[in-house]
């Protein structure tokens, strides 16, 4: 096994910046993801780890090690690609045994290495078969094994169940983490599903436009976004304009910026927003999850309960969407179906409530907050 550390990367493909000045640390064990939309420059870090692209500027490093323009063949990765790659020709046994033949390991390691390996990913019972009469979850599995069977220090995936139905994405999702915390390997994982990378991920890097924009837990990721990208990218969000009119010890008080008179709104001072409010004074947005406003028949005492009408309900089984208008801003309230979602309609007149700590201000950077 083996850390990464990624400094101050740069990779041009001629006059385009896939990635610029990146720098990660990957620790020693970690499932580590990069999400982000297509083109965000995920997969091409991925590879700079894996050799196939050399960075145009910066060090790659395994541990100690500087890797940065190491051949692929002598950095001891496994990866496995989207769509697998495997040898039609050959047999589940021949595939996942191809890595080993090909460090000429003896022929009765070779065996016992490669059943192994299958047994692992529950295969034992298919290495004569041709992988063209596989499913693609099996085929997957046979990917997934010629990638450990050769016992590396670092697992690199991406995208490897793109190609799968919804259900056995969550059933692959379940293998891969059991197979990563058996082996206890380094492992990078490339995603655009935030429900992989949120599941998953012990950390995880988002990416725009050859950007990391944060890194952290999938906790931080979601609950702390860095901007309006991060917090838009990552599940649904209410974004809305604000301005701050006045900082507290323990609150910030700001005005939603709606068309008409101004509706104030009380914001928890979390640790890092005074100077958060210095470096953006004019770009500054307020999020809110769905699941975190609570819709209330009648007003109650509190801050930030404000009134609005209901605008559309729909129904998605766990959870009730429920569009409400409220100052001529249009929030999304996700609401727990307890069976009593009957009396959210269409017009019906309700209070929510923002609740402050819930509430967070961050940087605008891909234009206006909605």
């Amino acid at each position: 096994m083996a850390s990464i550390k990624i400094e101050n990367v740069q990779k041009a493909f001629g006059k385009t910046i896939a990635i610029d000045h990146l720098n990660l640390e990957i620790k020693d064990g970690e499932f580590f993801t990069f999400l982000g939309p297509s083109g965000c420059g995920k997969t091409t870090t991925l590879r700079m780890i894996a050799g196939f692209y050399y960075p145009t500027k910066g060090v790659v490093r395994f541990g100690d090690k500087d890797m940065t323009r190491v051949p692929p063949e002598k950095r001891n990765t496994g990866m496995v690609f989207q769509n697998y790659a495997l040898f039609p020709h050959m047999t589940v046994f021949e595939n996942v045994a191809f890595g080993l033949r090909v460090r000429k390991v003896s022929s009765s390691d070779l065996k016992g290495k490669v059943l192994d390996a299958l047994r692992k990913v529950r295969l034992e019972n298919y290495s004569d078969r041709q992988v063209s009469q596989l499913s693609g979850g099996q085929q997957q599995r046979v990917a997934l094994a010629r990638a450990l069977v050769i016992e590396p220090e670092i697992l690199l995936l991406d995208e490897p169940l793109s190609n799968l139905d919804a259900k056995l994405r969550d059933e692959m999702r379940a293998e891969i983490l059991r197979l990563q915390r058996d082996y206890k390997i380094t492992t990078i994982y490339v995603t655009h599903d935030q429900a992989e990378a949120l599941s998953m991920s012990d950390r995880i890097a988002v990416f725009n436009f050859g950007v990391c924009h944060q890194v952290g837990t999938p906790a931080e990721i979601y609950n702390q976004p860095a901007n309006d990208f991060v917090a838009s990218f990552i599940g649904e969000i209410n974004l809305l304009s604000v301005q701050v009119k006045s900082v507290q010890q323990e609150n910030i008080v700001v005005t939603l910026e709606n068309g008409e008179e101004p509706v104030k709104l009380i914001v928890h001072n979390h640790t890092n927003e005074g100077e958060l409010i210095q470096q953006n004074e004019k770009n500054l947005a307020v999020s809110i999850r769905p699941e975190a406003i609570r819709i209330l028949d009648t007003v109650e005492k509190g801050t930030n309960i404000l009134k609005g009408k209901i605008e559309s309900v729909q129904f998605f089984g766990s959870v009730v969407n429920v569009m409400v208008d409220v100052h001529n801003v249009l929030l999304r309230v996700d609401v727990l179906n307890t069976h009593e979602f009957g009396y959210f309609y269409q017009g019906k007149e309700v209070y929510v409530q923002l609740p402050e700590k819930q509430l967070r201000l961050i940087p605008v950077i891909s234009g206006d907050a909605p």
